[in-house]
């Protein structure tokens, strides 16, 4: 349950980020908007995957990123629905939240809406969204559970 709540969550805040953002906001319209000194919102249209990579510049490679996000997304629901312990299954969570935001980005727009860039004076870092975070913080989990807590339950 803790997994697909996370799931949940993350797909409601990534959303309601986007849909704020671009909509109500206007963005397109205000950009660059400065949030902090290292921060600030901009209009990104990814049609890749994270940091930009495998970028896709045809119908096809848009549907096969769709297809590959859901078949991901599933595979990983299974997993929470299997594990019983709460940062494996809030990991999962994340990613597949994270995950199925980014889906509905493509199938709406084309492309992913990515808009919160991390600078320093004129090096940008990278542009993201709320489920990209998720998505990095959910692998993260997992590391952390791989590498620390699987080897502890072993023990047990």
């Amino acid at each position: 349950m803790l997994g697909f709540s996370a799931a949940l969550i993350t797909l409601i805040l990534d959303q309601a980020t986007k849909l704020y953002t671009l909509f109500v906001y206007d963005l397109p319209v205000k950009e660059p908007a400065e949030i902090a000194p290292f921060i600030n919102l901009i209009v990104v249209w990814n049609r890749g995957i994270s940091y930009g990579l495998f970028q896709q510049n045809s119908e096809l490679g848009r549907w096969a990123l769709v297809v590959i996000s859901i078949l991901a997304s599933i595979g990983l629901s299974v997993w929470i629905h299997r594990t019983s312990a709460k940062l494996l299954a809030t990991s999962l969570g994340l990613i597949v939240g994270g995950a199925i935001g980014n889906v509905i980005d493509r199938i709406a727009y084309g492309a992913v809406f990515d808009f919160i860039q991390f600078h320093i004076g004129t090096w940008s870092w990278y542009v993201f969204n709320v489920a990209d975070a998720a998505i990095v913080a959910g692998v993260i989990g997992l590391l952390y559970d791989s590498f620390v807590l699987e080897g502890r339950r072993a023990k047990k």
